[in-house]
């Protein structure tokens, strides 16, 4: 008996049994076309995500940062001689240091904080600050700056409608410590400052040198908390900006990404007036005795800097040399692996979930079978009297459960791409209405569809193996004499 008789006489047996071969067929439908739309979603996410990171060169893209106090190995400070370094080392393209600081925004009538950053000229031009989701790029018009995502949530506005602040004025302002109000504050003509310290004094406290002495530093006490509140009332600087384009994809935290990046010169205008009014700026200025001295770029630490590398260079090799530093390296090529391992695990528990309809569906395969060879007794010993041996009677059968196997994954293949179609046109219409960019979340590749085939064809035919032993050893003579 060759396959094309098998798979005819196989093909009458089911057109004869319509309904019972339907409903059987019905149920490996549904457990391939759940297994396809659940897996769907598992592969939409993991490509998303994978094509989301190459389109903003995220994988391109590593974020160092000093050791924390509980590592063994102390990392040198990223100053401007460690950005040096850095950008020296084999297969780095770039190194741009996160220089940040926090502008207040006027915004109708109150004041909204928000942070800034300045970025290289060949900073902005990499992929990661080159994919806009509205306007132009920067075009070294001093005063245009790019916003991100944040800067939109930060305004309460949705992504969809980033086009409406491109061409926006930005009305910012920033206190800077100033060490001229801070002294003036401390040495006030008035009641309370030192000019005033004479009128204050009793001639005859004078001469008792303990009262003097109490005087004195009381005096001073208040001088220096004086000239404290002059520092940090400061000077207030403003500025108006004009939004240019709005960046795509930034708003992870771990880009360390400010809502408002500035160019280079801009941003000087702002660094070069001083340090921003904190108690920690001031101590940190006491401390290495540069409170009246200019302040000097070259020896300023950043808290992360970032590192473009070469699309062709040995990822790990740059990472093993930046933890051998003493650095903390962050990169979304770790992340991506750390991803698809999750996805693996989430891939694994779909396709159990799935695996249980499969087993429902083998077992009315096993059944329609199991009836069919009662019913056919006479069937299978008439082929046995014109010379088919148990070895043909089994593959009759295992063709049959094939057929079923067959059908029913082609059908569930076909429900679940079109149940995976329903549900991303839903998903998309939820994120628009939500103002989130439409993204494609379910994906039906090449691999999930021959695997969903090969897997329904499987259980098919293993359900098919016991009743076609059954079948092979009935006895032809009791088969036609109870006929």
């Amino acid at each position: 008996m060759t396959l094309g008789d098998a798979l005819g006489m196989a093909a009458g047996n089911l057109r004869r049994l319509k309904l019972r071969a339907g409903l059987t067929m019905a149920g490996v439908v549904i457990a391939v076309g759940a297994m396809v739309a659940m897996l769907s979603f598992g592969a939409g996410n993991h490509r998303l995500g994978a094509s989301q990171a190459e389109r903003l060169g995220l994988l391109n893209t590593v974020q160092v940062t000093p050791s924390s106090p509980r590592d063994s190995l102390q990392s040198p400070p990223l100053d401007a001689a460690a950005l040096a370094r850095l950008a020296a080392l084999p297969g780095v393209r770039l190194a741009y240091p996160l220089d940040a600081f926090t502008l207040t925004l006027a915004r109708g009538e109150g004041a909204l904080p928000i942070e800034a950053q300045a970025l290289p000229e060949a900073a902005l031009a990499t992929r990661l600050f080159s994919q806009l989701r509205a306007g132009e790029a920067l075009r070294g018009v001093p005063g245009e700056v790019l916003v991100t995502d944040a800067f939109l949530s930060a305004l309460d506005l949705p992504f969809g409608e980033a086009t409406a602040v491109v061409g926006d004025s930005l009305f910012v302002s920033l206190t800077v410590a100033s060490v001229d109000s801070g002294l003036a504050q401390a040495l006030a003509s008035g009641e309370g400052g030192l000019f005033g310290l004479a009128a204050r004094l009793p001639a005859d406290s004078l001469r008792d040198s303990a009262a003097r002495r109490r005087l004195l530093s009381r005096e001073l006490g208040a001088a220096a908390g004086r000239f404290v509140g002059g520092y940090l009332a400061g000077t207030v600087l403003r500025d108006t900006l004009v939004v240019r384009g709005v960046l795509e994809g930034t708003q992870s935290n771990r880009l360390r990404v400010k809502p408002i990046l500035l160019q280079p010169a801009d941003a000087l205008r702002f660094n070069a007036a001083g340090p921003p009014a904190n108690p920690l700026a001031l101590v940190t200025a006491l401390q290495s005795g540069q409170l009246f001295a200019a302040r000097p770029d070259t020896g300023r630490g950043y808290p992360a800097v970032t590192l473009d590398l070469d699309p062709y260079a040995p990822y790990a090799v740059v990472r093993d040399s930046l933890r051998a530093m003493g650095y903390q390296v962050f990169s979304y090529a770790d992340q991506l692996a750390d991803i698809r391992r999750a996805f693996v695990i989430f891939d694994l528990g779909l396709l159990a979930i799935a695996l249980v309809a499969l087993v429902t569906a083998a077992l009315g395969v096993v059944n329609t079978l199991l009836m069919a060879i009662s019913e056919r007794r006479r069937e299978i010993g008439v082929l046995k009297a014109l010379g088919a041996d148990e070895r043909e009677i089994r593959w009759l059968f295992l063709v049959e459960s094939g057929l079923m196997g067959l059908i029913g994954s082609i059908g569930g293949i076909l429900l679940g791409w079109l149940v995976a179609r329903g549900a991303s046109a839903a998903a998309k219409l939820i994120m628009q209405r939500q103002g989130l960019p439409p993204l494609e979340l379910f994906a039906t590749p090449l691999w999930l569809v021959a695997g969903a085939l090969a897997f329904g064809l499987a259980i098919s035919l293993v359900a098919g193996l016991m009743p076609a032993a059954r079948a092979a050893r009935v006895d032809a003579v009791e088969a036609l004499r109870g006929e």
